[in-house]
């Protein structure tokens, strides 16, 4: 396990070799970390999502996704799909909170506004939402969902992304 402050090598592209490891790690981030937030029924239907065909083919094979690795294997992944739209991201409980979900957030951002997104969108959970707050999103509204017929309260959230214009005024140094 690594630790916190450990240098956490950069997240590489997510391929289509990778959508097994990616559903790996959506099934055990939920069942390790979802405990004592969700109810079991919750926790269940949530984690089945990844053994259901098809359910998630679409982000994970059209979006752009980026994957964390560890020392012996995929850790954490993320994907926007759209572009403008945090679709996926998830991370195994034993390599939660080492700074891979910011990492992992701050690269789908850069990426989003490569491709001149002025905002990013997304629906947190109970798991990720102290995350997108603590990297600068705001919450818009809680709505209510239903996964294999179980009720959920998940937090739809965005974040504006400074512009060209923006990024240059905030790096130009300060006239005399």
């Amino acid at each position: 396990m690594q630790r916190r402050g450990d240098l956490i090598p950069p997240p590489r592209r997510l391929l289509a070799g990778d959508i097994p490891a990616a559903l790996e790690i959506y099934r055990e981030a939920v069942l390790s970390q979802a405990p004592g937030l969700y109810s079991p029924d919750q926790v269940r239907a949530w984690s089945d999502l990844a053994l259901l065909p098809g359910v998630l083919d679409e982000p994970l094979q059209q979006g752009y996704g980026l994957i964390s690795e560890g020392p012996q294997q995929a850790e954490a992944f993320a994907v926007l799909h759209p572009p403008d739209r945090i679709a996926l991201l998830y991370c195994r409980g034993g390599s939660s909170r080492q700074g891979r979900g910011s990492q992992l957030l701050h690269a789908l951002e850069a990426e989003a506004q490569r491709h001149g997104c002025s905002a990013l969108h997304t629906e947190a959970s109970q798991l990720s939402r102290p995350l997108f707050l603590k990297r600068g999103w705001e919450q818009v509204a809680p709505e209510q969902i239903l996964i294999g017929g179980i009720p959920f309260e998940r937090y739809r959230m965005r974040k504006h992304l400074p512009g060209l214009h923006e990024r240059l005024k905030a790096s130009a140094p300060a006239s005399p």
